[in-house]
């Protein structure tokens, strides 16, 4: 893995020297773009909206438009903004993270500690366990500040970025009904939720559509015609409620795919 920052945490007046890497990967397939009429590659250009003109990356900055006029900002303009951030995520308080909703949640990262910083790193990481806390912090990455969670996993730390609260859309605008429900189909329900409960085990679940997307795509390769998979999904015949809740909790226990 390739570290896409480095620069320090500030844990009060102690700095933990560290680098950042991706905690995720893309599982989708590599499609390209073609055209349609014979099959040629779709290529993006940057082209200069004046000359119609391709131009190239090194030749390309960044602006803001002032009254009609353009400010050309470069890196380190960027860095000038706020110096502390583009190199310091610093931890301004320690929360519960069963107190932060699941929407603020962006992006992981794993956070590796330089060799100067191994044993704060292991400090900060084991308090953190053994209080149950999360780092609540900011920092800048590519021209962006982000607010930012850590929080450690088995002997590392990890890293979220979370979404700032203009970041989140209202739900005013939302129709959503008052409905009552009847205490006979609140306990059903409750019986059902119980009955799927399991211990959580993320292997459990595998990208399966990716695997029959690429079968498809072999078939057809090998000029085949697909086989078209029929819908599976089975809904009770009964429209009312309480009748389907006893059917869900008669039907087998669902698998994981």
């Amino acid at each position: 893995m390739r570290a896409i920052w480095s620069g320090a945490i500030g844990f009060g007046l102690v700095n933990i020297p560290v680098k950042l890497f991706s905690a995720t990967q893309g599982s989708e397939l590599d499609l390209d773009m073609l055209d349609k009429k014979d099959h040629s590659h779709i290529k993006y250009q940057r082209v200069n909206a004046n000359t119609g003109r391709e131009v190239d990356w090194d030749n390309i900055v960044k602006g803001y438009k002032v009254d009609d006029e353009y400010v050309v900002l470069d890196d380190k303009d960027f860095e000038k903004a706020s110096p502390e951030k583009t190199k310091l995520i610093e931890i301004a308080e320690f929360v519960n993270e069963k107190d932060i909703d699941s929407i603020y949640y962006e992006t992981p990262y794993y956070l590796q500690p330089e060799k100067s910083g191994a044993k704060p790193y292991a400090l900060l990481r084991d308090a953190l366990k053994k209080t149950g806390k999360a780092g609540l912090g900011s920092y800048v990455l590519r021209n962006r500040e982000s607010l930012v969670l850590i929080k450690p996993s088995d002997d590392i730390l990890i890293l979220n970025k979370i979404r700032f609260q203009d970041e989140i859309r209202d739900t005013e605008d939302l129709e959503i009904p008052d409905i009552k429900i009847k205490p006979a189909e609140m306990n059903m329900a409750i019986q059902l939720i119980e009955q799927l409960t399991t211990d959580f085990d993320i292997s459990r679940y595998k990208d399966t559509y990716n695997e029959n997307l690429l079968k498809l795509i072999m078939a057809k390769a090998k000029g085949k015609k697909p086989a078209t998979s029929k819908m599976k999904i089975v809904h009770s015949k009964s429209k009312d409620l309480m009748a389907q809740l006893k059917e869900s909790l008669a039907a087998p226990k669902r698998k994981a795919s």
